[in-house]
């Protein structure tokens, strides 16, 4: 009897957890596609990018970042501004293929919808980085998002 209550107390404390901290997947859609995954730590967030794009030099990109926003100002119902450093990987293969690597920051605006879980978000993205000499990218980005 005393696993059974130690069970059901360790599944509630579980979920409750899960529910303390909201999470969004999707899509951002910039230069290239990407799987979006959001994770909130308090009143900012981490962003998690995966996804494959194509460069302005024809090779063909696939890569990650990962970002932590600060949400700088929530205004409106549901709009929300926000700012964050990060880091990003990633590998071209075309001509000559590349590994990829570099620092990332991120600006934004983002809207959640407050009957349905939705989220939109338009954000700026810049990398700094060294890979097949320095590189800078720059892109701008729809986000579209389920909340969870």
């Amino acid at each position: 009897m005393k696993k059974i209550i130690a069970i059901a107390a360790l599944v509630l404390g579980f979920a409750v957890a899960a529910s303390a901290q909201p999470r969004a997947i999707g899509a951002r859609i910039g230069n290239g596609g990407e799987i979006s995954y959001q994770h909130t730590m308090g009143s900012n967030f981490l962003e998690v990018d995966g996804g494959l794009g194509l460069g302005f030099d024809g090779t063909f990109n696939v890569g990650a970042t990962g970002i932590y926003n600060f949400m700088i100002s929530e205004f409106g119902s549901g709009f929300g501004f926000y700012a964050g450093p990060g880091a990003s990987v990633g590998l071209g293969l075309g001509e000559t293929n590349y590994f990829t690597l570099g620092v990332a920051g991120m600006v934004g605006l983002e809207y959640n919808f407050a009957n349905i879980p939705l989220q939109l978000s338009l954000d700026f993205r810049q990398h700094i980085g060294i890979g097949n000499g320095f590189w800078s990218p720059s892109s701008v980005g729809l986000g579209i998002r389920y909340r969870f």
